[in-house]
């Protein structure tokens, strides 16, 4: 009888949301079932921006912040919601990706930036995510997982084996809603098609940049980029939307813009690739200049840096390791820290020096969350199956007034094995002294006119470029070697 009060009210509480919260789509014109208002977009997006920022940090470049809030304010102005507070941005990240957040927020990395050929692929992309916004698709994804969510709480009361697996299946649900669904992309290519036009750009262009990020993510030891795995890729959309453009520029004659010279122009001397003072990997070491830090990276090992941290993780996902900074001003504050924020159940720690460095070294088990609550429960938990139980070996370094955190965790069964691993890369942490490390300069963008018709290949030849870089210069010009390319051309090369 319990089990019947709770499934009804479930159901009468998704009845009522229901009645109260169908609103029309701005873009679509039907009405809808949406649990979010716009006043919580925009809070959502203020509460959100910061820790974009803190993720990834700003690019400072006044021209092409400058850029694109012209041409954002533009398209915001003819949006199917220009009363909304848009805000653009530059995010300092080598990752080629552009990303939206409710309430009008717009990222652009910087790296894809420095992809882009012509101002059209950049408002095309620009209608896109600005398209997600007008649409409200973050918001019609939180309602789905809304309804998802009561729907599986609604089976967990019904079936005692569902119950038992709830943890996983949210899990699961929650990963299954992170990106964009494949009905959500269409609409937003057709959107920034229909908001590029209208603002006098070629969307044709945008179609030729879906060509690109098929490329970086067909190129050989280059991970996918972060655009096409946080948009899902709906069959040929390069084909798709140089056929919507097609048709909207037939309904809408007009001039449109693509803007290729002046668009190369504004980008010269743009940062490429990693940033050295963010930290760089070499020779499976990495360095940090700005901190004056080194640790070595075990081989074939993948990575990733970020402002606010360094991630590397063995091929096979068995182990991980992390670097961030702690808080606390001392190592006992530091390690009381670490022990709160991740709930830690400390096995054993000690006091220790690390090439001079004051250190200290801890080992833990996350503790699972149902050990994490402060309500008494009558039953016992059940004891946690090993296999499950992550361990994790910590090294805290007071190095330059600061509290370094190297975390180094795996599955019990394979933290022993792992173990070796993660000390060797915490006590190969030192100073950072060499000067070639410390004054290394970032790759950039620079823009050269061609001063004679050959091949790609021989034109980059001519221009000092090396035979290895060939592939990569192709991808970010558009180019295929042996593609010609007349004398006068603006072109894309690398150097410092």
């Amino acid at each position: 009888m319990k089990k019947t009060s709770s499934i009804w009210l479930y159901c009468l509480a998704v009845t009522s949301l229901t009645l109260q919260s169908c609103s029309r789509n701005p873009v679509t014109g039907k009405k809808e079932l949406i649990f979010m208002s716009q006043e919580q977009e925009i809070a959502l997006g203020a509460q959100s921006h910061p820790s974009v920022v803190a993720t990834m940090g700003l690019y400072d470049d006044t021209k092409l912040q400058n850029f694109i809030n012209e041409k954002g304010k533009a398209m915001a102005a003819i949006s199917h919601r220009p009363d909304l507070p848009y805000q653009f941005y530059i995010v300092d990240s080598p990752v080629v990706n552009a990303f939206a957040i409710p309430g009008g927020y717009v990222y652009f990395t910087r790296g894809i930036m420095a992809h882009f050929n012509n101002s059209a692929e950049f408002t095309g992309v620009l209608g896109h995510e600005i398209g997600h916004i007008t649409a409200r698709h973050s918001a019609r994804q939180q309602t789905t997982q809304v309804l998802g969510t009561v729907g599986l709480m609604a089976g967990m009361v019904l079936s005692d084996k569902v119950r038992q697996m709830g943890d996983q299946a949210m899990q699961g649900l929650q990963m299954v809603l992170l990106s964009y669904s494949r009905a959500h992309e269409s609409e937003s290519d057709k959107i920034g098609v229909g908001y590029s036009g209208k603002i006098g750009y070629d969307a044709r262009e945008m179609a030729q940049f879906f060509g690109t990020l098929k490329r970086l993510s067909e190129k050989s030891g280059q991970s996918i980029p972060t655009f096409m795995s946080t948009h899902p890729d709906p069959g040929n959309r390069q084909t798709n939307v140089n056929q919507m453009a097609q048709e909207y520029q037939k309904a809408n004659p007009g001039n449109y813009l693509v803007e290729r010279d002046s668009y190369l122009r504004m980008i010269d001397g743009i940062i490429y690739g990693d940033d050295p003072k963010q930290g760089f990997v070499e020779n499976w070491n990495f360095y940090h200049p700005e901190l004056k830090f080194q640790f070595p990276i075990p081989r074939d090992w993948q990575y990733e840096n970020s402002p606010i941290q360094f991630q590397m993780a063995a091929k096979d996902g068995k182990s991980m390791m992390m670097l961030t900074v702690a808080e606390g001003k001392t190592l006992e504050e530091a390690a009381q820290s670490v022990v709160k924020n991740y709930n830690f159940k400390v096995l054993e720690n000690k006091n220790t020096t690390i090439n001079g460095i004051p250190a200290l070294a801890m080992v833990s088990q996350i503790q699972p969350e149902q050990q994490q609550g402060t309500q008494a429960t009558t039953t016992q938990t059940p004891a946690q199956d090993p296999k499950t139980v992550v361990q994790v070996g910590t090294w805290l370094l007071q190095y330059n007034g600061i509290i370094l955190a190297i975390h180094g965790m795996a599955y019990t069964p394979a933290f022993n094995d792992s173990f070796g691993t993660f000390r060797g890369v915490a006590e190969g942490f030192k100073s950072l002294n060499d000067p070639d490390k410390l004054n290394r300069k970032p790759d950039r963008i620079r823009i050269k006119t061609v001063t004679r018709t050959a091949s790609f290949k021989d034109t980059m030849k001519n221009l000092g470029m090396p035979d290895s870089r060939i592939d990569e210069l192709g991808i970010l010009n558009q180019m295929q070697p042996t593609d010609p390319v007349t004398q006068g051309t603006l072109i894309k090369v690398i150097s410092k």
